[in-house]
């Protein structure tokens, strides 16, 4: 039964005389004196969630009424409820959150209640993109080599998610081989507005992935949350978060010249990181943002994480309408969309002065250059002709200065392989066109295509020992290559199609040879890797490629025929041709007018309609032919793949007392800046002679079958030995080297022994000992992907706290949901400041009673020396509802207790 909530409850025309109701925010307007249509955009979608679920209980009047006064300035202590339309998952975290979920529903068969009570209330789809792998490359059947390794390597993972589906009514699967969840959700799963019971409202959701951003593009408001934020969302639970900042981006001009969306997305990752909106709200408004297509403005919005925002928002527009009837949406579907926004007053792209934001940001398009991220971070952007000179600075530069520390005289010399291939530092050994960011952009892939036929016609070539691939994020892509007859001359230097799906940005690129990681390590060579992607941190592409280098797709192309980052594309030719000719980037780069003429062959909305026709009614052999179990409470099999995940094991209806303090607490690692979740998180290839690989082989797993973290992520026994375990972290608890560089790796010296461990090992001592950990960081701690374990992970380890500098948003609220304080140094302390070295006993003090969001509390140092440090810190629960899920042992705990008692 829908509610009049403040007389808001209206009827909208949709197309000639139907009718749809609907909550009308003028309406709300009128009713509350408020001027609403000056809200921004964003806040304005994220109100009709509030005002259409308002129940009195866990939302009420007077949360409307707060978001609907949203002042552009005023201080941020109000908590919004807000009940999302859907949620997406990709299956490197959807397959642990079905474990969860399987795991509540084991619960409550034990205790005699019905395991359908454990359902999903909205609608969840699970895009499974992150298992498949480049093994097999620049060969004519890749593509079919690489899925039916994927199919035997993910068998257990793909049966149990089979069960989920018949299991759960309202949980469906996109199999895999169609493509990265976010091109996906774009192309395929959005739908604009829904409908129940005659009441539309626009299409909102959160994924368990940071990139799930990208469908802000199309108006749709969404962000990454942890998977365990997103299991609450589904059972239920409104998704909780402090009033946001709102930064009003006014874009003006318009892209040169051999500029691309690439270009332009990179430019603003820098910019915006350098304006600090971590946290915040970004919309973008202004005659630039109206004359970018769809697929540019996806492309900005994907890279939100990167530059630290919670959401990077498009408003509806013309485009937006035109995109879905070029990607095959129904016509009804469509009417609707147009009509209820139009009806909102929320249609069309604002003009400046038209809404109230915190802060404006400008940026002309015509300044935007072409450039390239890295070699370590997204935000590190380099103008191209810079690249040259950036990476021999670096080269000799410190590590404590971003640099890779090696002699000047080393970058020019030439190593040879055991089988005759020569390397150089700086050389690319990974060139991969990948990642949801640029393959959900027809502009870029066809302009790859395009200067890949020039350069072929010119007689250029790739070296073939780097491993170059293709791997698009839609079906769709491959069709319009092939149309625009580009596709040919991409595979004819090594790009054809290896997969659909998260390949080399997630860490999937595969292995180089065994000749050539044992040319780099034995020579501690600085390679580099190209590629597509919005993701490079340290570890992450490949182990041993220390230099990542983020480009759109033809400067990958291009960087693959150079060979090496060391060669100047401005000045220096991309390599010689037909009889020996220098080529340069000039010569190949195609014009944006060759570039609009193909355009066509990219938006044919009957392509787009067969491809995912596929996703229910054909979606392959490989997929019809696993098998699965039936019924609605799962049974555990013996696998090293899924198993049943301990959050639950003492689990009563009735939550135990929290900790009032911790006393006598160690050092499990003591970070310095910018710890990112790929640090913290186990992610990509797991080490034989590592905590997890033990395991494995203990459990008569060979190497050749360890297969990723990634793929083994409903396994706690192999997540938690990954955790802190990335090859590249540094802790300061191990003495540096000789010549001052830090050591790398996850271990750690366990107190008061003095014995140097894995932080796995370590870990565990301390469990045993009844020793409870705490971990020390910098500024920044947690960025990255939306990884639930690297909370988990850090639960599972005993850490009770995890003191820092400042948080990543989705880190600080995944370490509540999992029980683990969160803490901030207040004004200058930091570990440097306080002298922690790790060696030191701790107390933490000010938790007895009530605890309070954003209280101050107390951290006791006690040194060897027998003196005793009390320092202030701040408490990072930040809303009344974490309080809530501390006290019941993290969100999990929390949300079963409520489903059993209703």
């Amino acid at each position: 039964m829908s509610r009049n909530t403040l007389n808001t409850l209206k009827d909208f025309t949709i197309s000639g005389s139907k009718k749809g109701k609907f909550y009308s925010l003028p309406a709300l307007e009128k009713s509350l004196g408020i001027k609403v249509s000056r809200l921004p955009v964003s806040i304005r979608v994220v109100l009709e969630s509030v005002l259409r679920n308002c129940d009195g209980k866990k939302v009420t009047e007077e949360h409307v009424k707060q978001l609907a006064s949203w002042g552009a300035t005023a201080e941020r202590t109000d908590e919004i409820p807000f009940v999302v339309a859907r949620v997406v998952l990709q299956d490197f975290t959807g397959v642990p959150l079905l474990a969860d979920l399987a795991a509540m529903r084991n619960v409550a068969s034990k205790m005699g209640v019905n395991p359908k009570k454990i359902e999903p209330l909205v609608p969840v789809d699970l895009v499974v993109d992150h298992s498949v792998t480049i093994d097999h490359f620049r060969e004519p059947k890749a593509l079919d080599l690489n899925m039916k390794l994927e199919f035997s390597r993910n068998n257990e993972r793909y049966q149990f998610m089979k069960w989920g589906m018949q299991a759960f009514d309202t949980f469906g699967v996109v199999p895999p081989g169609f493509g990265i969840v976010h091109q996906v959700n774009l192309e395929y799963l959005a739908r604009g507005v829904h409908a129940a019971s005659n009441v539309y409202y626009p299409d909102s959701l959160v994924g368990t992935d940071s990139h799930t951003t990208m469908i802000n593009g199309i108006g749709v408001v969404g962000w990454g949350v942890g998977g365990i934020e997103a299991e609450a969302g589904m059972l239920g639970q409104p998704v909780y978060f402090l009033t946001p900042d709102v930064i009003g981006v006014n874009l003006t001009g318009a892209l040169r010249e051999g500029c691309t969306a690439t270009d332009l997305v990179l430019t603003i990752t820098e910019m915006l990181r350098k304006e600090k909106v971590v946290g915040k709200f970004v919309e973008f408004f202004g005659e630039g943002t109206e004359s970018l297509t769809v697929t540019d403005r996806a492309t900005i919005a994907n890279m939100a994480p990167e530059y630290g925002a919670t959401m990077g928002f498009f408003p509806v527009d013309d485009a937006t309408i035109e995109y879905f009837e070029g990607t095959g949406r129904t016509k009804a579907e469509i009417d609707a969309f147009a009509s209820y926004f139009k009806a909102q007053g929320m249609y069309g792209v604002p003009k400046k002065g038209e809404i109230d934001y915190t802060r404006e940001l400008h940026l002309d398009l015509s300044t935007v250059a072409p450039s390239l991220a890295g070699p370590k971070r997204p935000q590190d952007r380099i103008e191209i002709g810079n690249v040259k000179s950036t990476f021999t600075e670096l080269f000799s530069k410190p590590t404590g200065e971003n640099g890779f520390n090696k002699k000047p005289e080393d970058l020019t010399k030439t190593y040879t392989t055991s089988n005759g291939v020569n390397v150089k530092n700086g050389d690319v050994l990974i060139a991969a066109i990948t990642s949801c960011t640029n393959t959900s952009n027809p502009s870029v892939l066809l302009a790859a295509g395009l200067l890949a036929k020039k350069a072929v016609e010119a007689g250029l070539t790739v070296a073939p020992h780097i491993k170059s691939s293709l791997a698009p994020g839609s079906r769709v892509v491959t069709e319009y290559l092939t149309a625009a007859g580009l596709l040919p001359y991409l595979e004819k230097l090594g790009f054809g199609v290896t997969a659909y799906g998260c390949t080399t940005c997630i860490g999937n690129a595969g292995d180089l040879t065994p000749e050539l990681n044992a040319a780099i390590t034995g020579n501690d060579i600085v390679a580099a890797a190209v590629l597509s992607g919005n993701r490079n941190f340290e570890a992450r592409i490949h182990p041993n490629i220390r230099s990542n280098f983020l480009a759109s797709p033809p400067l990958v192309v291009a960087y693959a025929i150079a060979g090496n980052v060391t060669r100047d594309l401005m000045t220096e030719p991309v390599g010689q041709g037909k009889g020996g000719k220098d080529v340069y980037l000039g010569d190949i780069w195609p014009t944006s007018a060759e570039i609009a003429k193909l355009m066509k062959f990219a938006m044919n909305s009957k392509v787009f309609k067969d491809n995912y026709a596929d996703v229910k009614g054909a979606p392959g052999k490989l997929w019809e032919a696993v098998s699965s179990t039936e019924g609605q409470v799962y049974n555990w099999p013996d696998s090293t793949y899924i198993a049943e995940p301990p959050f639950f094991d003492d689990f009563a209806m009735t939550p135990k007392a929290a900790a009032s303090g911790i006393s006598g607490a160690r050092a499990l690692g003591v970070f310095g800046d910018s710890i990112t979740t790929d640090h913290i998180s186990p992610a990509g290839s797991i080490k034989e002679d590592g905590p997890a690989g033990k395991w494995l082989k203990e459990n008569g797993v060979m190497k050749a079958d360890f297969n990723s973290y990634g793929s083994r992520r409903g396994n706690h026994e192999i997540m938690m030995r990954g955790t802190f375990a990335n090859v590249r972290i540094k802790n300061k608890m191990i003495p540096a080297k000789a010549d001052g560089s830090a050591v790398e790796g996850g271990i750690t010296i366990h107190q008061p022994s003095g014995e140097q461990l894995s932080i796995y090992d370590a870990a565990m001592k301390y469990v045993a000992a009844g020793v409870p950990t705490m971990v020390f960081g910098g500024e920044e701690y947690g960025t990255g992907s939306s990884r639930d374990w690297a909370a988990k992970g850090t639960q599972l380890l005993g850490v009770k706290a995890v003191i820092c500098r400042s948080f990543e948003r989705i880190h600080r609220s995944n370490l509540v949901g999992m029980g683990v304080l969160p803490l901030q140094f207040i004004g200058n302390d930091s570990v440097d400041s306080l002298g922690i070295t790790g060696k030191e006993i701790y107390d933490l003090k000010g938790l007895e009673g009530e605890i309070k969001p954003q209280q101050k509390v107390t951290l006791v140092i006690h040194r060897a020396d027998g003196s005793k440090q009390e320092v202030p810190v701040l408490l990072r629960i930040d809303t009344p509802i974490e309080v809530d899920y501390y006290k019941h042992g993290g969100i999990l705990p929390f949300v079963l207790r409520q489903l059993l008692a209703a």
